[in-house]
């Protein structure tokens, strides 16, 4: 065993996927950065709130006010400094920690690329995705040509996560059986140019769910096989493109799986393109014939249980009874991607038990619009509000105040039905990794 993981490990391969990886991933951050300012989100969604709402044990990350409008332009001159490979070291390591620390201000903003970029950012911070094809190799004049197997494996091993684990989450009776939330999405649709008509076919929900399903259970695996990757690649290609005209408010997610699956090519592709590069701003790289090695045992070890990690993570909401989609337990960080439609009305009341002094809340007070509507199903979010609101009021007099939440969420199609258990006091459970036996069953 051991000998097999040394042969492996000794492994080299073309360094040109790091590197065109390197470039892509770079020209994409800068892309979805500049246009996150641009709609003026940093002043609706960080700036305006006065209240955030904050991960498990990141209560501590406060948002900077004005100030982040520094924090983005740091944010995409490290993504500029990684696309052209100067300082890159210095410059990846910025990046992770802004780009993270930007995520951890809201848990509102959670999505799922958003954590797939500080994962894949924190992993580039061990790779020598510099090696080639950068300022850095230019000013040293050299330029390495292979790099270990195991540097490209461990990116294509987290895409392939992303996409599988997307799939088996789709494995369920609403996506399968009902075609929910999709047979919900389409109809919505009605206007596309030339296939407006059919969206409403109760069958073309059906085929998406099921193909969706199978791609994203499968296309990991086809992409991991040199006789299949080219041609899985322009599936992800077709799927991705579909999904970005049918559902455009996904954001970035389907250009960044189209711009980074590349990777999966044949390396002679990766290779031509640098070629082409470089010839059009006639660069040149030096010493070609180079191998780079970083088989630091730390670094594997530790990477390997990065993966462990990002392997069984997802799998944590089987630690629950409850109905997974319903109260959200273990759902967030597990690549569940556009599986529900859920939305929630939630109101709160806030009752002094010493002086039955009593306020039904107005959320727009404390929340914005956006806020106000995540917040509306999802439980630790509740909890977390209400929590805040006991505060607000304690500081402002209520000497026992209690918080109670008339709350009612509708799930893929059903009927509105009531989340939080009548009358009782959200202040008496705290966010932590227990189960919710304050929401009411499904």
């Amino acid at each position: 065993m051991k000998n097999k993981i040394k042969r492996y490990l000794d492994l080299h391969v073309d360094s040109s996927s790091l590197a065109l990886f390197r470039v892509l991933f770079g020209l994409q951050m800068m892309f979805s950065l500049i246009r996150f300012w641009s709609n003026g989100w940093i002043e609706t969604i960080y700036n305006q709130p006065s209240f955030h709402f904050k991960y498990y044990g990141f209560s501590w990350v406060e948002s900077l006010a004005e100030y982040n409008y520094l924090l983005f332009t740091i944010c995409l001159l490290a993504a500029l400094f990684i696309t052209i490979g100067y300082k890159y070291k210095f410059s990846i390591i910025l990046f992770f920690l802004s780009f993270t620390y930007i995520q951890l201000i809201d848990k509102t903003t959670y999505l799922n690329h958003y954590y797939f970029i500080s994962i894949a950012s924190f992993i580039l911070i061990f790779l020598p995705a510099n090696c080639r094809f950068s300022i850095d190799s230019n000013i040293k004049k050299i330029s390495y040509s292979k790099i270990p197997k195991w540097n490209i494996d461990i990116i294509k091993i987290m895409l392939a996560l992303v996409y599988f684990y997307s799939g088996i989450a789709k494995i369920n009776a609403d996506w399968l059986i009902n075609a929910m939330p999709l047979s919900l999405w389409l109809p919505q649709k009605y206007d596309l140019y030339l296939i407006g008509g059919l969206m409403s076919e109760k069958w073309l929900a059906y085929a998406m769910s099921w193909c969706g399903m199978l791609f994203d259970v499968f296309i990991g695996f086809l992409l991991l096989s040199k006789s299949f990757r080219n041609y899985a690649y322009i599936l992800v290609f077709i799927f991705h493109s579909l999904t970005a005209i049918f559902f455009p408010s996904i954001g970035m997610f389907p250009y960044i799986m189209i711009t980074l699956t590349v990777i999966f090519l044949d390396s002679k592709i990766h290779t031509n393109i640098i070629q082409k590069i470089n010839s059009f701003f006639s660069a040149k790289e030096f010493s070609e014939e180079r191998k780079f090695t970083n088989n630091n045992k730390y670094i594997i070890t530790f990477l390997t249980f990065i993966l462990i990690i990002q392997i069984v993570f997802p799998l944590r909401h089987l630690l629950y009874d409850n109905h997974l989609f319903w109260s959200e337990e273990g759902y967030r960080f597990s690549w569940r991607v556009m599986l529900i439609e859920k939305t929630g009305l939630t109101t709160f009341t806030v009752t002094d038990i010493d002086s039955d002094r009593r306020v039904v809340v107005d959320n727009k007070l404390f929340l914005t619009s956006f806020q106000e509507s995540k917040m509306s199903f999802q439980p630790d979010m509740i909890l977390e509000y209400a929590h805040f609101l006991g505060n607000h009021y304690k500081n402002i007099g209520f000497i026992n105040p209690k918080v109670t939440a008339d709350s009612f969420v509708t799930l893929n199609g059903r009927l509105n039905t009531r989340f939080v258990k009548k009358n009782i006091d959200l202040l008496m459970f705290n966010d932590d990794f227990k189960k919710y036996s304050w929401i009411t069953p499904l």
